[in-house]
């Protein structure tokens, strides 16, 4: 019995149940608005306002002269979420993650303060219990510390369980759906992924090596953005880094009811000082909303799920007034962890070491990329970006010729073609052949004459 939908709720219901069940691919495109019309006897509208109701979830997007598209990650539970296996003899450089062999070992036991769930004085962890506090006193003596020394004001402070989370309790705290948010573009494609989830409008801001620019900043504003996501470094997918200049500057430009949210996911590792939006935020602006996110993920291991979150008083207390809804706390025992992590010296130097293998390998392939003529990103971070002509032509060409990179699309809004190359377990001699292939998928014949040569975008 063919399914007939009457309202435009069954028909968006249906749509969501193709996508969740992996029928409509991400990428799908969908029938126009007048073929589904005909197809179930509904009227134009019904069926456009079931696409605007699956817009808002973050299920479909429009995407120009192809119509209705089913988005690359609809928040949607698909049958099968595994990445495609890179075929043998081609070198994965897709996955965006720190190198396992630079993370430091994780103690056995926590060695944490005195808080409920701690380990005390007696090396056996203690029953967490509810009511305890949310955070150890250890832990948030240690953060604050940490904070203060970078010049981030830390007199109130929240847990959360990554930096994504972080922004989404963040968010949704303090806008509604279909506010504009103005996000870094290129950008993590991610956050990208969540604003469409929570029914946020993007507005991007073109991005430099100093960050978010900050006349794209000002023009977000005008339009109305009720928030700003930046990166401070590392920033996903170009490797840009905020400077102190640029933080000032982008501080200024906001307004006091505008919250700016900033992400320090590399912290330890980034390799640069920071550039805090929110110091001269907070300084000129004291009641307005603000928050620094910094999560211990990618310095200290991904399955470390804690970040925590310095933010005005008003909003931590929305956050931590929504966790009591939910999750109550981040555990004990990963609090722990993270104080025993952050008081040894030992690791210290290993996030040093870290820090020094992750700008090796950028500078060797930027560097052998620019023998080559060919224009790279990656200030700090994993990750090199390298504009393109054709995303599609270029990742098919490497594949050929063995090396596997992400196409730009997964981090672009309305910036330009381009490829992102991982770059955490690359080694540092296998730049010159890399540099080679992407010359050659990139430039034309004429172009590839080694030094002096250009390639413009």
């Amino acid at each position: 019995m063919a399914i007939q939908y009457r309202t435009a709720a069954e028909l968006a219901a249906g749509i969501e149940a193709g996508v969740r069940s992996g029928r409509l691919a991400p990428g799908s495109r969908l029938p126009t608005v007048r073929a589904l019309a005909e197809q179930y006897e509904l009227a134009p509208g019904t069926v456009a306002a079931a696409f605007r109701t699956l817009r808002e979830r973050g299920i479909v997007e429009t995407a120009g002269r192809r119509g209705t598209v089913v988005r690359a990650r609809p928040p949607v539970g698909a049958r099968s979420t595994s990445p495609a296996p890179t075929p043998a003899g081609v070198r994965d450089l897709t996955r965006g993650i720190p190198d396992p062999a630079l993370l430091p070992p994780l103690p056995a036991v926590p060695a944490a303060g005195s808080g409920g769930g701690s380990a005390g004085g007696s090396g056996r962890l203690e029953p967490r219990t509810y009511g305890s506090a949310a955070i150890d006193p250890g832990l948030l003596e240690l953060a604050r510390h940490r904070l203060v020394a970078d010049g981030v004001p830390a007199d109130a402070i929240v847990l959360t369980s990554s930096a994504l989370d972080a922004i989404e309790r963040l968010l949704t705290g303090a806008v509604v759906p279909g506010d504009l948010i103005a996000v870094e573009d290129p950008g993590w494609g991610n956050l990208f992924d969540l604003i469409a989830a929570l029914g946020l409008v993007p507005e991007a801001v073109a991005v430099d090596d100093d960050g978010p620019v900050p006349d794209d900043v000002a023009r977000a504003v005008r339009r109305g953005a009720r928030a700003l996501v930046l990166t401070s470094r590392a920033q996903n997918p170009t490797g840009a880094a905020v400077s102190s200049e640029r933080a000032a500057t982008l501080a200024a430009l906001l307004p006091a009811d505008v919250l700016v949210i900033e992400d320090d996911h590399a912290a330890e590792v980034a390799g640069l000082a920071l550039g805090a939006v929110c110091a001269t935020r907070h300084r000129l602006v004291p009641d307005g909303p603000w928050a620094f996110v910094r999560s211990v993920s990618k310095p200290y291991g991904p399955d470390l799920r804690l970040a925590v979150v310095a933010a005005d008083a008003a909003t931590v207390d929305r956050v931590e007034s929504r966790q009591r809804l939910g999750p109550g706390w981040v555990s004990g025992i990963l609090q722990g962890l993270v104080v025993a992590l952050w008081s040894d010296p030992g690791v210290d130097a290993q996030l040093t070491a870290a820090t020094v293998a992750y700008a090796a390998r950028r500078g060797a392939l930027i560097d052998a990329l620019a023998a080559h003529g060919v224009t790279a990103y990656g200030r700090t971070g994993v990750n090199v970006w390298v504009p393109v002509r054709d995303e599609t032509a270029t990742v098919v060409a490497l594949r050929e010729a063995g090396w596997a990179v992400v196409p730009g699309a997964r981090f672009r809004i309305r910036s330009g073609p381009a490829i992102r190359i991982t770059v955490s377990q690359f080694d540092p001699t296998e730049a010159p052949d890399l540099a080679t292939a992407v010359a050659a998928a990139v430039l034309p014949t004429s172009a590839r004459r080694g030094r002096g040569a250009t390639y413009a975008v």
